[in-house]
């Protein structure tokens, strides 16, 4: 798995249906997940810290949450099925832990209140991730290839015998 930020929301062109963002630590792969519009007020709300006057749904569940000792650990997006991503928030009350179904934008929006972190199984991500950094990608790659065009069985003897030399 891997652990995953919220980057931002984003319009999608043709449609205007709001996209979340989710990028890596390296920031080199982006996760795009569409969500409806009160998904997405939500989770900008919990970005720009904003307090409503009386608690809305996901405010509500997290002080469910708070009232009854429970927490919210962490959230993983655990499948891509028929374009549709499968998600469970993992709660823990005591020594019990929990996971339970939810929808990826509800279970980001209350790790966003809670603080918890957001992970991605590498499954999906390979499947629905865009790269962020198309360049850094090709330079990382042509390095690698010249890295492997430059090998010897020799290298591997070599450092074989230091190895052993040390023991």
């Amino acid at each position: 798995m891997i652990e995953m930020k919220v980057a931002g929301i984003a319009l999608e062109a043709a449609s205007r249906s709001p996209i979340i963002l989710l990028r890596d630590s390296t920031e080199r792969r982006q996760l795009p997940i569409y969500i409806g519009q009160e998904q997405a007020r939500a989770i900008i709300s919990a970005l720009e810290n904003q307090t409503p006057p009386r608690p809305l749904t996901h405010d509500l569940m997290v002080n469910i949450l708070d009232e009854i000792g429970a927490t919210l650990e962490r959230i993983v997006i655990h499948s891509l099925q028929d374009s549709t991503f499968y998600a469970v928030l993992s709660v823990r009350q005591g020594e019990i832990l929990k996971e339970i179904d939810a929808r990826p934008s509800d279970a980001i929006a209350l790790a966003l209140r809670t603080r918890s972190s957001i992970w991605v199984v590498e499954e999906v991500i390979a499947d629905a991730s865009i790269p962020v950094d198309r360049d850094a990608d090709e330079a990382e790659q042509q390095a690698f290839r010249d890295f492997l065009s430059d090998l010897r069985p020799s290298d591997f003897t070599q450092r074989g015998k230091s190895k052993s030399s040390e023991s």
